[in-house]
């Protein structure tokens, strides 16, 4: 397949842990390929709709879990639309959290999908989904201990090493806290960025439903979340539930649209920070595109609204 954009160099040898500097500098090239707008996670149920509106959205992002297979009808479609759009590649099964090493054949198909599709950016998710030889089909949460961010950090570092890229690693939604946890969610990311170089995916409905679930402020914990490090912002609908004693309790869903609330967190984030690209999760009870499209431009005028005068692509501080 034809390159699509300026390769960024081969990766370090397996066991040697890169500098955050090193990470930051190499991916600033495929970073500055996704603009500072909004983008949807691509379905192919919005190909045809995608390709006869181009401009609708600034880039796509697909799960790289469901391109991981050498060819066929999954790899064609990809191809098509990489031809148009700048491209986000999701990782969810990698199991960063994990008290073992990443699983290296997993890994490699992760490597062989960035040389292919050379997405702009890539990233993975705070949790573990493995266990022995188990792989458990969700996105569990982890104590924010040493013991842990030990773990977590040597896993961020065999990414990036293995990619050649600078990763995002993204916030979770959790339903439980545990009790050996010796530092908050924020202090515990903000660690990972110091000793990795990653950047970091800052998921504001997992924010609000994670706030909501253990009875925290929103507003609080993004005070307290090191921005200058955000190089993508995801928004997503959650659902409404009840647990065991009738509390309610929030479900990170991804099937409907863009809570109030969370627009309202996402606006004063942008306020902040200025644009950053952001990315709209639509993963089930898919819509019409137009009602897809519409949750994007939402997004857009918010970008628009705080914008400087000149338009640049927003890209995370070097840690």
């Amino acid at each position: 397949m034809t390159s699509f954009l300026t390769p960024v160099g081969s990766a370090p040898a397996a066991g040697k842990t890169a500098s955050p500097g090193r990470f930051a500098a190499a991916t600033s090239i495929l970073e500055d390929a996704v603009p500072a707008g909004a983008g949807v996670g691509f379905k192919p149920d919005h190909l045809s709709a995608i390709l006869d509106d181009p401009g609708s959205v600034g880039f796509l992002e697909v799960h790289a879990e469901n391109y991981m297979g050498d060819g066929g009808p999954p790899h064609r479609t990809l191809e098509r639309v990489r031809l148009d759009f700048p491209l986000s590649l999701h990782g969810v099964c990698m199991s960063i959290g994990g008290p073992k090493p990443l699983d290296e054949d997993h890994l490699a198909r992760f490597a062989a999908l960035c040389e292919r599709y050379e997405p702009g950016l890539i990233s993975e998710h705070l949790a573990w989904s493995t266990h022995e030889d188990m792989f458990l089909n969700d996105l569990l949460p982890l104590p924010y201990a040493a013991e842990t961010l030990d773990h977590v950090c040597d896993h961020v570092d065999r990414m990036q090493e293995v990619t050649g890229r600078r990763m995002l690693l993204e916030n979770p939604a959790t339903y439980v806290l545990f009790d050996n946890s010796t530092m908050s969610e924020t202090d515990f990311l903000a660690a990972i960025v110091a000793r990795t170089g990653c950047g970091l995916l800052l998921d504001i409905n997992n924010v609000f439903v994670s706030a909501t679930n253990h009875g925290y402020s929103a507003r609080d914990y993004l005070k307290a979340f090191p921005l200058a490090h955000v190089g993508e912002i995801h928004l997503a609908g959650h659902t409404e539930q009840e647990d065991d004693e009738g509390a309610l309790l929030l479900i990170d869903s991804h099937n409907r649209p863009v809570a109030d609330p969370v627009w309202t967190l996402y606006d004063e984030v942008i306020a902040r920070t200025g644009p950053i690209p952001t990315l709209v999760e639509w993963d089930s009870d898919l819509p019409d595109w137009p009602v897809l499209r519409a949750e994007a431009e939402s997004a857009n005028a918010i970008l628009r609204r705080h914008a400087p005068s000149a338009p640049k692509v927003r890209h995370a501080t070097p840690a």
